[in-house]
């Protein structure tokens, strides 16, 4: 029987920007941006064609061959002893997925809460004048121990897998065909309403300006590589999962270059309509700086709101802000959960069957980030930093089948555009050396560097901990190798 394929280039392209623009381009390239100004993106453009796009191309070839679920695929690829390999992406991509429906639950309440001072008789502006903790109040309400939350992810998982399980032609193409043209559109709108503002022109000057000196601060050249990272689901196996549905002939180069830079000029609009607004509302650049310093979900839920409100319209402002941020949570989770939806379906599970477990499992291990922001910020920081563990993974795969073999047999094949073998060789071997530095450097930081608690123990429950990290990423990584065998047995052979 056939696979299933996307109907032409743009609907692979389309779901690779679903998959690419979430809400780290809303959140986290904004106050990037915004601290490090034009010298963090010109790295940040860098580190596109270093790390993402040769991660992004192997695994679209490697999705394209074997056309299987990640599991399936990457051990085809790799060889049978490497399939906990592929279990460790699943796993890490799915841990995130988890959380991830959080932010979507989220976006959707601050949308409704927008909404809700569109039309109420006083403004949010008099709201925090006579309760200037309104916000704070909302925001550590909904984060924490809030069953509305809990029912609004709940939902959020009823709709994405109701929209996947039609298929990737009545479905995950369709959905995409709504969402990425309605994302681009709502942040046009912002940036052109930030830009008109009294002032918005300096955030847009300052986003832009080069400081040579920032060049010589290695924590730019690290943040601007982990935003390529993350933002563009280079090593999440993502593309490897919708490149299973590519058709023979497809373009393997061209789209990824499309998909990569549609992502960037996505983050680029993002920044262009945070920025301006801050500066332009704040009393002061220092003021501006300190506000994108406090935190992605800080900065996103109560500073914008708060900033926002303080400008004529601005309660339409920020239900614009939200709805675009829902959307782009949303487009993005739907192919984290094609990702698990595939490798249930390389079981030869019925669709039904397949759609329950999704369902079950997304409820049940998305429950306790839904219900604890501690736990929620623990799991974003664990398999956040182990996307460069899986894309390390995917890298030495890459490297043990002879880069230019591979690319010259999977990555050229049907493509007009031929990239040169030297850059993507050394692009692989190079990253491989980033990758361990990576990983090094997130762990040395003096937040995580932690690993017993003050009572000398073990400190396994705690949120940025190397001691919660490793441990969780140990548990994965020996369930891999020991079920190995299994995992083969069943996803490939079977």
């Amino acid at each position: 029987m056939s696979k299933e394929q996307f109907s032409n280039r743009w609907g692979i392209v389309l779901a690779a920007l679903g998959m690419a623009i979430g809400a780290g381009n809303l959140w986290r390239f904004p106050r990037l941006a915004g601290q490090y100004g034009g010298s963090f993106i010109l790295l940040w453009i860098l580190f596109l064609f270093i790390w993402s796009i040769p991660l992004l191309l192997s695994e679209f070839a490697i999705g394209k061959k074997f056309k299987s679920g990640v599991i399936g695929s990457f051990a085809q690829f790799a060889g049978k002893k490497y399939t906990w390999m592929g279990f460790f992406i699943t796993i890490c991509t799915l841990g995130i997925a988890f959380y991830y429906s959080i932010v979507t639950a989220w976006s959707f309440r601050y949308l409704t809460f927008s909404l809700g001072n569109v039309f109420q008789e006083s403004t949010l502006k008099e709201t925090l004048q006579s309760n200037p903790d309104y916000l704070a109040n909302f925001w550590n309400g909904i984060s924490n121990g809030d069953w509305v939350t809990v029912i609004v992810y709940i939902c959020v998982i009823f709709l994405a897998a109701f929209i996947l399980i039609r298929g990737v032609k009545n479905g995950l193409e369709k959905a995409n065909k709504l969402l990425i043209p309605s994302l681009f559109l709502l942040l046009i709108v912002i940036v052109i309403v930030s830009l008109n503002m009294d002032g918005g022109v300096r955030g847009l000057e300052y986003m832009f300006a080069i400081d040579w000196s920032l060049f010589s601060n290695p924590t730019i050249w690290i943040e601007a590589l982990s935003q390529s990272a993350w933002s563009t689901g280079a090593g999440w196996g993502l593309m490897m999962t919708l490149s299973a549905f590519s058709r023979d002939n497809e373009d393997v180069t061209l789209n990824t270059f499309i998909g990569a830079f549609g992502n960037n000029t996505a983050s680029l609009l993002s920044g262009m309509a945070i920025l301006p607004a801050v500066f332009a509302l704040a009393a002061s650049d220092a003021e501006a700086i300190s506000y994108l310093q406090t935190g992605n979900q800080a900065l996103t839920f109560t500073i914008i709101p708060k900033l926002f409100a303080n400008i004529p319209g601005g309660d339409y402002l920020s239900a614009l802000f939200f709805l675009a941020l829902f959307v782009a949570a949303f487009s993005s989770l739907l192919p984290m959960i094609e990702l698990f939806l595939q490798n249930v379906a390389d079981l030869n599970i019925s669709k039904r069957k397949t759609l329950v477990v999704v369902i079950v499992c997304f409820i049940i291990f998305g429950f306790p980030s839904a219900w604890s922001l501690d736990y929620f910020s623990n799991q974003d920081w664990v398999w956040g930093v182990g996307l460069i563990v899986t894309g390390l993974f995917i890298l030495i795969g890459v490297a043990m089948n002879n880069p230019a073999k591979f690319k010259a047999s999977t990555i050229d094949v049907g493509s007009d555009m031929i990239l040169p073998s030297q850059y993507f060789r050394f692009a692989i071997f190079a990253n491989i050396a980033i990758g361990f530095f990576l990983i090094y450097w997130w762990l040395s930081q003096d937040f995580s560097s932690t690993w017993f608690n003050e009572q000398g123990q073990w400190d396994v429950f705690g949120v940025y901990s190397n001691a919660s990290t490793i441990t969780q990423w140990g548990i994965v990584i020996i369930a891999g190798l020991i079920l190995n065998g299994y995992l083969y047995r069943k996803f490939v052979k079977q």
